[in-house]
């Protein structure tokens, strides 16, 4: 029997899907900015470079009388075009490997709920995209994290210390690579081992490569999809936000060669019917930006990767390790609380009307108490505006230290 006064209640799922640490404390910088207060945000990766001029006039240039329902797997001259780039960066794939998404965000969540049974478990290295905790409650899945640390570059443990954490619940492992956010490049070997343990344990491996393009040092990111030997197993999810500075276009992909995990996706794709049709439409204009493009604007990051971390390397007590790829820095703070001391200087710290935004780190892992002092720091704006925030950064740390 119904109890009329039975409480009325959220779902389990509701009550533990965790705010964004990127985005939680936008109150705060609202409330700086009512106050005539300017915030350098180097707290999400939205980066000041302009979409490219082929993006944009691809949206100008769409002639519409009906804006219809697309294929659910997406656009098919879009994908064309996604081929050949994947071609270009050496990854070969055919059309039926790629469905089209709603962001890269659409293209994990599907990617979890296709490999996991509610209640499996996925292998993330942490620290980690904080969205993929999101994704994995809103899946059922529990997240159990691979630990890494700053001193080591954030490098991969050893295969025991991997394989300890692999229970028979465990389905996938999940990375970013280059890494968000710890701009991290894992090497051959460590993707060797990943394609050891995805073949010992039959695992799924869900490479993450949003930033495939932005890597400062001489080696390349070695694809998930081009490991050999297992090409059933292996699935790569992809979008254009990061690439062509293209953030508010939500188109995505997830790409794999295994045809039963593409059927699956597929299927979830034609229950959202399909992926933003203008977005396709503009986003293969891509095809016609030059390869110039990429050396550009990789040599833009490499040139403010190297003064955020020269400014940084100024303040006493902040600890870090060079980045080596994507565009983000995990620094650890002489603080005892990071997310206080981000509200600190949002609420209570300026210079000139100027303060400055940063993302706590405890947001990037799973295992509580970790990344406590430390924020994530993305150089997206300009050199003249990095030197400026970490200056910021810098006199909020010593009035903080004193007592605010």
């Amino acid at each position: 029997m119904i109890n009329p006064e039975q409480e009325l209640r959220l779902s389990v799922r509701a009550q533990l899907m965790p705010a964004s640490p990127i985005r939680r404390l936008v109150p705060y910088a609202e409330q700086a900015k009512a106050r005539g207060i300017k915030v350098y945000h180097l707290n999400i990766g939205q980066p000041d470079i302009e979409t490219p001029v082929q993006i944009i006039n691809g949206y100008r240039q769409i002639d519409i009388k009906v804006l219809e329902y697309g294929h659910s797997a997406g656009l098919k001259s879009y994908i064309r075009t996604l081929v050949d780039y994947y071609h270009r960066a050496g990854i070969a794939v055919e059309e039926g490997n790629i469905l089209v998404t709603t962001g890269g965000s659409e293209a994990i969540a599907f990617a979890l709920q296709a490999v996991c049974d509610p209640g499996d478990e996925v292998l993330v290295p942490e620290p980690f995209y904080t969205n993929y905790l999101g994704f994995a409650i809103m899946a059922g899945v529990k997240i159990v994290p691979i630990t890494t640390f700053r001193t080591s570059g954030f490098a991969l443990p050893g295969k025991d210390e991997i394989v300890r954490l692999i229970t028979p619940r465990t389905r996938a492992i999940l990375f970013s690579n280059p890494g968000n956010p710890t701009g991290a490049v894992y090497t051959e070997p460590e993707m060797m081992l990943l394609k050891e343990l995805a073949l010992e344990y039959n695992l799924f491996l869900i490479g993450d490569e949003v930033y495939r393009e932005f890597v400062y040092e001489e080696v390349k990111p070695v694809s998930v999809l081009s490991l050999q030997g297992v090409e059933d197993r292996t699935v790569m999810v992809d979008s254009i936000s990061k690439r062509y500075s293209a953030c508010g276009a939500r188109i995505g992909c997830v790409v794999s060669r295994n045809r039963d995990f593409m059927t699956a996706m597929l299927k979830f794709g034609q229950a959202r019917l399909c992926p933003p049709t203008i977005d396709q439409l503009a986003a293969q204009e891509a095809a016609k930006i030059p390869p110039a493009y990429f050396e550009q604007v990789r040599n833009e990051y490499r040139r403010r990767r190297d003064v955020l971390c020269a400014e940084l390397a100024k303040i006493p007590g902040v600890e870090f390790t060079t980045p080596r790829g994507a565009f983000y820095l995990i620094a650890g703070l002489p603080v005892d609380d990071a997310e206080r001391f981000a509200i600190f200087m949002l609420e209570r710290f300026h210079v000139n009307n100027e303060t400055v935004m940063v993302a706590p780190g405890n947001g990037f892992y799973a295992t509580p108490g970790l990344g406590r002092n430390e924020v994530r720091i993305a150089y997206v704006l300009e050199c003249e505006a990095l030197v400026r925030a970490v200056a910021i950064l810098k006199a909020g740390l010593a009035a903080y230290q004193q007592g605010g």
